[in-house]
């Protein structure tokens, strides 16, 4: 596909990435030459210096022949001008970084005015991934798929978890019982895709993807019981936090939110009805202690600096907070703070990536399974995908033990119906299934694709030939 990039910052840059890494033809559009030279030199794209709201800009990438345009330059109004103008000209679809909570109001209206097919807004997105956490504090990741009926769930190894040690086929009955699956590890530097042979160690990092009830149980089975949080200590006043506290006030969970900018103060809490907003620097050592940040059950760092969100995430894991959320978007932070034990590290950048990725490769195979979702696990080493069977889909109706998945390739959970269900060799795929598909260094765009190429049942299904 040929993908027009208005904006190389983080978001910007970090998509382009991965579209490079999937082959695709990627154009970036920015005003700083310099930061285009780091793009060019980084990536396989092609660079165009100018406003990305500019006519004559657009011509040079021509967008006339795109199939889809994404605008995330820092400015929401540009962003929307450079999709209609791109719109006019003839770009296939279009995609804007919308962040302002005001423009939330009336945005199908808008996004009919403008010429846009799609808005994402990054901050709102990060505060869902956070209150997601929250509600399932055990948890060091969950993602959900549909609509909230599977969960996947990854969470460190403890040297005293029953799991440590043995086989996971050896695990008792009352596991093998509940609707779950083992379905990735990761282990230092490397993800593994388990079978039944794999025998966990301490320190792994385990996901698995099952019923929320299963969840639940295992989690107590494990003794790591559900505690419901009720006090969250927030570090900076961002829009994150902002979105944040207020869907933290429909779950009825107090928020207490310190910011260091009076002004902002002042805005976040005339916005906001039962959060607590303290004016002063969240870094300092003497003012959390004074607000008691030890007594709160979950503490979540999103100032705008990184560093300073590693260094008070590590004092309140120091002080015994059960729950540290970490905002980082750079990925080498990401990795030193999971070392030192902070598991709930979030990058907004690459949230706002894997939803417009799960857009891109939509369009990309249009005719064949539908992807619901697409979320980047284990650092990025790692997706998990929810399809939809069409018609068109490749070997219905077959036994999976008939069939040859590629190597690092599960197939972790059909839906079908009301019914959940993890595989067996004798299940197989209906039209309609909702299918969760976990894949390593695989590249899967549709359904098709996790099968061997060779496997002998491909394609004698009809559909695609």
């Amino acid at each position: 596909m040929k993908i027009v990039i208005v904006g190389n910052g983080k978001v910007g840059f970090t998509l382009a990435e991965q579209l490079v890494k999937e082959n695709h033809d990627v154009t970036i559009v920015d005003i700083n030459e310099e930061a285009l030279r780091r793009a060019s030199d980084a990536l396989d794209v092609m660079g165009i210096q100018g406003n990305g709201v500019s006519s004559a800009t657009l011509r040079d990438a021509d967008a006339a022949h795109a199939d889809l345009l994404v605008a995330a330059t820092n400015s929401d109004e540009v962003n929307m001008v450079c999709c209609l103008t791109a719109k006019n000209m003839g770009t296939g679809y279009t995609i804007a970084r919308i962040r302002n909570p005001e423009y939330t109001i009336g945005l199908d209206d808008l996004k009919k005015t403008m010429g846009i097919d799609m808005a994402i807004n990054p901050e709102n997105a990060t505060a869902v991934e956070i209150a997601r956490l929250l509600r399932f504090p055990s948890a060091a990741n969950i993602e959900t798929f549909c609509r909230g009926r599977v969960e996947l769930m990854g969470f460190r190894l403890q040297p005293n978890d029953f799991v440590v040690g043995k086989p996971l086929r050896d695990l008792s009955a009352q596991v093998k019982k509940m609707s779950l699956l083992f379905c990735a590890v990761e282990r230092e530097e490397e993800v593994v895709i388990p079978d039944g042979s794999f025998v966990p160690r301490a320190e792994d990092k385990l996901y698995m993807i099952g019923r929320p009830s299963s969840m639940d149980q295992f989690c107590k089975l494990l003794g790591r019981y559900t505690f419901k949080v009720k006090d969250v200590f927030i570090a900076g006043g961002g829009k994150i936090s902002l979105y944040l506290a207020a869907i933290l006030e429909k779950l009825k969970i107090h928020a207490k939110i310190v910011e260091i900018s009076p002004e902002r103060c002042r805005s976040i809490s005339e916005r906001l009805s039962h959060s607590v907003v303290l004016c002063g620097d969240a870094t300092d050592q003497e003012l959390l202690e004074s607000e008691r940040l030890s007594a709160s059950d979950a503490f979540v760092a999103l100032t705008d600096r990184d560093e300073d969100n590693l260094i008070i995430s590590l004092y309140a894991k120091q002080l015994g907070v059960r729950t540290v959320i970490t905002k980082s978007n750079r990925q080498n932070y990401a990795g030193i703070a999971r070392a030192v034990g902070l598991d709930s590290v979030i990058s907004p950048k690459f949230i706002t990536a894997s939803l417009i990725l799960q857009t891109v490769r939509g369009m990309h195979n249009s005719q064949g399974s539908v992807m619901n979702a697409l979320y980047r696990i284990a650092d990025g080493a790692a997706e998990a995908m929810e399809f939809t069977v069409t018609k068109a889909t490749r070997n219905l109706g077959v036994p999976l033990k008939d069939l040859r998945l590629k190597k690092g390739v599960l197939l972790a959970v059909i839906v079908h119906g009301n019914e959940i269900v993890i595989p067996e060799g004798s299940s197989s795929l209906a039209v309609d299934d909702s299918v969760i598909i976990i894949a390593g260094t695989n590249l899967i765009r549709d359904l098709d694709d996790i099968y061997e190429v060779e496997d002998s049942a491909f394609g004698s299904q009809g559909g695609k030939k």
